[in-house]
């Protein structure tokens, strides 16, 4: 079985990416929802985080996001060291989940491949991209903060150009009928790739 990897910037429409490839059949792995979930479910994971970032990392033993992403998002090393926690839980948690799929090929939808130099883990690695200005509006409409929030998000991402230097596939994402286009596009080739696994 083939292991794609599908990245890109925040507010750029990976998961609508995502979502298309789901509608053609191909299971996704949701890499950031299952953060979510190994964060506030592994007794490991938990009691890493709480000491990393302190106890009001949890409340009532549910995971306090605002406040872990208070700390995280204007501090790289604290990041860096949060990242060492959940990213290796994830990738053990995702090996077993495509074990466990029977399609030629899997996506693994996640934020930072090419920031974490991973993208020797995946057989074909897809970068979605649209210009940094809609990508904050689509933030800020989504998740309802200011600006300065999502950027401060963007300042621990590459930047687009040096992600396409790394990138099998590229998806640039403004109009939804041509992405949606571009993905079934992509689908072939990776079938016709993977048929070759």
């Amino acid at each position: 079985m083939m292991i794609v990897g599908l990245t890109g910037g925040i507010g750029s429409g990976k998961s609508t990416v995502a979502k298309m490839f789901e509608e053609l059949g191909v299971p996704v792995y949701d890499s950031d929802k299952e953060a979510k979930q190994l964060m506030a479910t592994s007794i490991k994971v938990k009691e890493s985080i709480i000491e990393l970032l302190g106890a009001a990392s949890y409340v009532d033993g549910t995971l306090n996001r605002p406040y872990i992403a208070g700390k995280v998002f204007t501090d790289p090393i604290l990041l860096e060291k949060l990242n060492k926690i959940v990213h290796p839980a994830i990738r053990s948690h995702f090996l077993e989940w495509a074990k466990a799929q029977t399609t030629p090929y899997v996506i693994q939808e996640t934020a930072l491949i090419f920031e974490n130099d991973a993208q020797d883990k995946y057989d074909s690695t897809i970068l979605v991209t649209a210009p940094l200005t809609l990508r904050l509006q689509r933030v800020m409409e989504r998740d309802k903060v200011e600006k300065k929030a999502v950027v401060d998000r963007t300042k621990n991402q590459m930047e687009d150009g040096e992600k396409l230097k790394h990138a099998d596939y590229h998806i640039e994402n403004l109009d939804l009928a041509k992405t949606e286009a571009a993905v079934k596009v992509l689908h072939l080739k990776l079938l016709a790739k993977a048929s070759k696994f």
